[in-house]
């Protein structure tokens, strides 16, 4: 299958589920994986989402305007970049974001590096 049509699925069902239900997140990360966030590193799926569902608003909305990929190494892993905006519930801008996720194959599964 095509990187960019892999990246752009992988990113609609993230951030669909960022949105909507920030938990089930939990079945995209590993216990290798790694979040890092203003600096401060979260590793393993459960530390993620804890991290992830306790940010200081509940309600958003992503609206991505690029996805740029390339592929990483020679197992099949991906680099993914995005960016948009985010617009948090009754704020009346949106804010700007961007996010790398670095995919990589272990084990015929996908971890999540960001």
């Amino acid at each position: 299958m095509d990187p960019d049509t892999v990246a752009k699925a992988f990113v609609e069902h993230y951030y669909n589920l960022f949105d909507m239900n920030r938990v089930g997140l939990s079945s995209l990360y590993q216990d290798a994986s790694m979040l890092t966030f203003e600096g401060q590193k979260t590793q393993g799926s459960q530390n993620i989402v804890a991290k992830l569902t306790a940010l200081p608003f509940q309600q958003c909305k992503h609206h991505i305007t690029t996805v740029d990929c390339q592929p990483s190494g020679p197992a099949g892993g991906m680099l993914v970049f995005v960016s948009g905006n985010l617009q948090l519930s009754g704020e009346q801008h949106a804010l700007k974001f961007s996010q790398v996720f670095l995919k990589s194959s272990i084990l015929s599964s996908m971890t999540m590096w960001h």
